[in-house]
C-alpha cells in the first residue's frame, strides 16, 4: 500500500507561474532575476497557506538554477536544481526560528554564512515564523543581515510582520501576500480534482474556497477530507453536511417569508435551523452576507463582488428585483446590530428572532389564514359591509362619515372562492386626552437621587447607556434645564434608553417641563514617556526625591 501525500504537499507549486493568486510578487520577483537586482535580504509576511514559504524556496532554487528559461524558471535538470528536487542541496538552509529562537541559533547560522557555496551562485537562508526569535537573537542577526557576503540571501517569512523590530523591517525589502481569493482557489481545486478524478460540483468546491479563507492550504486539507468522507464524488450537500455549513436555501427562504411577512413561517424557519444545531449568531451572519449580495446583485456592474458560482448570482439577481434597496439597508443594519449585541444579550434564540421580525416591511399587510364565517348564529340578518373583526358584529347601522376627504381602508374579503373589495371608512379614534402637564418644582438632590436610581435599575439591562451616563452627575441650570456629560456621542444618540430616562426622570420628579442638555467630554491623552529622558523625568514630577538622588550620585541620562 503507497504512503498517502496530502495535497497540500502533492500539488505545491515548483515554479513561480504555478503559484496561486499571487502574480504581482511573483513577477516582481521573476524582473529581479533577470535584472540582476536581488536585494540582499527579503520579508515575505501574510497570513497562513497563501504561499510564503513556497515562493522563498522557489526562488532559492531559480536563483541557483545553472540554466534558467526565459521567463526566469528552473530548468529542473542541471546539477543544482536534481539536488534541490531530491532535498540534497548545501546552498539552501531552512531555518524554523519557532524552535530555534535563541541567540546561540543564530550566531550558528552566521558561522555558516562564511562558507560560501560549493554548487552555484547563491548561499540562501529561509527562517521561517522569523517573529518567533528573541531579542537578542534579532540583536545578533543585524549586522549579518545589513552587510552579508555577496553570495548570501536572506528570505524571512512570518506571519505576524507587527512583531519584527524595525531595525529588521529596514534592512529587508517587504512582500506582502494577500489571501487568494475564492475564485481562484475554486480553479485550482478544479484542476486538483481532474487530476485526482474526482468529480466536484463547482457549487460544493466554492463552499470549500470560502471555509478555507483565503488560505489555499486550508482549502487543500478541506478537500482532501471531503475525498474521504464522499469518495469520488463531492456534492454540494454532502459539503454542507460534513463542514456543518447552513445551506444557501435557508437564507433565501428566510428573505421569502420576510418579503411575504409571514410571522409565522420566519418562527419556524428559525425553528428549524436551532434544532439541527447551528448556531444562531452564525445563522444572523449569514443572513447579513446573504443581504449585502442581495444588494450586489441589484446592479450588474458590482454583480462580480459576489464571492459565490455563476449559477447563484442568477439566483440572488432574481430574488433582489423583489427587494427594495431601503428594504435590503434596513435589515443589512438590524442584521449587524443583532451580531454586535448578541454575546450580551440573555436570551439570544429571543434576540434574533426580534432581529428578523423588524426586517418584515410594514407597509404590506401581514398575511394571516383567513378564518370561515361562522354559520351558527341564531340570527339571520347579515350586514353587507361586516368586517372580519374578532368581537362580535353589532346590529347598529353604519353610520356615514362626516369627513369624507379623508382616506378609506381597502380590506379584501374572500367569499365563495372569488375576491371582493370592500371599501370601509375607518373608525376614528375616540379623542385623545391631551398628555397633563407636571410643572412641580425639584432640586439638585432630587435629580441626582432619580438619576442614580435609574442607572442602578437599568444597570444589567442596559450596562452601555448606564455606564455612559453615570461618569459624570447631571447638574439642574435655569428654567429646569438639566446638563449632564458623556464621553461618547453613542450614549445621546440612543433613542430608546434617552426616552427611558426621560420618562423616568418625569416621574420621579413630577415634572415634565424639563430639558435635558449634554455635553460631550473629550477624554484626556495619556503622556506617554518613550525616551530615557522622559522617563525619568516623569519619575522625578512623581518623587522629587529621585531627582535629589541623581544630583548627590552625579548620575547623567544616557539618551
Amino acid at each position: 500500500m503507497e504512503n498517502f501525500i496530502v495535497s497540500a504537499r502533492k500539488y505545491r507549486p515548483s515554479t513561480f507561474e504555478s503559484v496561486v493568486g499571487q502574480h504581482a510578487i511573483t513577477s516582481t520577483l521573476q524582473n529581479a532575476i533577470r535584472n540582476n537586482t536581488l536585494a540582499q535580504a527579503f520579508l515575505f509576511c501574510g497570513p497562513r497557506g497563501v504561499g510564503k514559504t513556497t515562493c522563498a524556496r522557489i526562488m532559492a532554487k531559480t536563483i541557483n538554477c545553472l540554466n534558467p528559461t526565459e521567463d526566469m524558471e528552473a530548468c529542473n535538470e542541471c546539477e543544482s536544481c536534481v539536488s534541490f528536487n531530491n532535498n540534497a542541496s548545501f546552498n539552501i538552509f531552512e531555518l524554523d526560528a519557532a524552535s530555534n529562537s535563541g541567540v546561540d541559533d543564530i550566531r550558528a547560522l552566521i558561522d555558516q554564512v562564511r562558507i560560501p557555496p560549493q554548487i552555484g551562485k547563491y548561499k540562501v537562508y529561509i527562517i521561517d515564523e522569523v517573529h518567533m526569535l528573541s531579542g537578542a537573537a534579532f540583536n545578533a542577526f543585524l549586522k549579518t543581515l545589513e552587510e552579508p557576503p555577496a553570495y548570501a540571501k536572506f528570505i524571512l517569512a512570518t506571519t505576524e510582520k507587527h512583531k519584527i523590530l524595525p531595525t529588521i523591517l529596514s534592512r529587508c525589502q517587504i512582500f506582502d501576500f494577500k489571501r487568494i481569493t475564492v475564485e481562484d482557489i475554486t480553479k485550482h481545486l478544479q484542476n486538483i480534482a481532474a487530476k485526482e478524478g474526482v468529480t466536484a460540483e463547482e457549487e460544493a468546491l466554492n463552499i470549500i474556497a470560502q471555509k478555507a479563507d483565503g488560505a489555499l492550504r486550508d482549502a487543500l486539507s478541506i478537500f482532501d477530507q471531503m475525498v474521504s468522507f464522499s469518495g469520488n464524488n463531492i456534492t454540494y450537500k454532502d459539503v454542507i453536511a460534513n463542514l456543518n455549513v447552513l445551506d444557501y436555501e435557508y437564507y433565501f427562504g428566510m428573505v421569502e417569508n420576510i418579503l411575504a411577512n409571514d410571522v409565522n413561517s420566519i418562527l419556524l424557519l428559525i425553528n428549524e435551523v436551532v434544532n439541527k444545531g447551528f448556531d444562531a449568531q452564525n445563522f444572523i451572519q449569514g443572513m447579513a452576507s446573504h443581504l449585502r449580495n442581495l444588494l450586489l446583485g441589484k446592479d450588474m456592474r458590482v454583480i462580480n463582488l459576489m464571492e459565490v458560482s455563476n449559477q447563484l448570482k442568477e439566483r440572488y439577481a432574481k430574488q433582489a428585483e423583489r427587494c427594495s434597496t431601503e428594504f435590503l439597508l434596513k435589515s443589512l443594519d438590524l442584521a449587524n446590530e443583532c451580531d454586535i449585541n448578541f454575546r450580551s444579550a440573555n436570551n439570544k434564540r429571543l434576540h434574533l428572532e426580534i432581529a428578523l421580525l423588524k426586517m418584515v416591511p410594514t407597509d404590506r399587510p401581514i398575511q394571516q389564514p383567513i378564518q370561515p364565517q361562522p354559520v351558527s348564529a341564531p340570527s339571520r340578518q347579515s350586514a353587507p359591509s361586516a368586517q372580519p373583526q374578532p368581537q362580535p358584529v353589532q346590529p347598529q347601522p353604519v353610520q356615514p362619515q362626516p369627513q369624507p376627504a379623508q382616506p378609506q381602508s381597502v380590506q379584501r374579503i374572500k367569499r365563495g372562492g372569488t375576491l371582493s373589495i370592500n371599501d370601509a371608512g375607518t373608525k376614528k379614534k375616540e379623542d385623545e386626552k391631551p398628555a397633563e402637564v407636571k410643572n412641580n418644582p425639584f432640586t439638585q438632590e432630587m435629580l441626582v437621587e432619580a438619576w442614580t436610581k435609574f442607572a442602578e435599575t437599568n444597570k444589567n439591562v442596559s450596562p452601555n447607556f448606564v455606564a455612559g451616563i453615570g461618569k459624570y452627575q447631571p447638574t439642574l441650570k435655569e428654567n429646569n434645564e438639566i446638563h449632564y456629560e458623556v464621553d461618547n456621542v453613542l450614549v445621546v444618540n440612543d433613542i430608546n434608553n434617552m426616552g427611558k430616562l426621560r420618562d423616568h426622570l418625569a416621574k420621579a420628579l413630577d415634572n415634565n417641563q424639563f430639558k435635558l442638555v449634554h455635553h460631550i467630554v473629550e477624554k484626556p491623552k495619556d503622556d506617554i514617556a518613550y525616551t530615557d529622558r522622559s522617563r525619568f523625568e516623569k519619575m522625578a514630577e512623581m518623587n522629587p526625591n529621585v531627582l535629589t538622588l541623581k544630583k548627590g550620585l552625579g548620575l547623567n541620562i544616557d539618551i
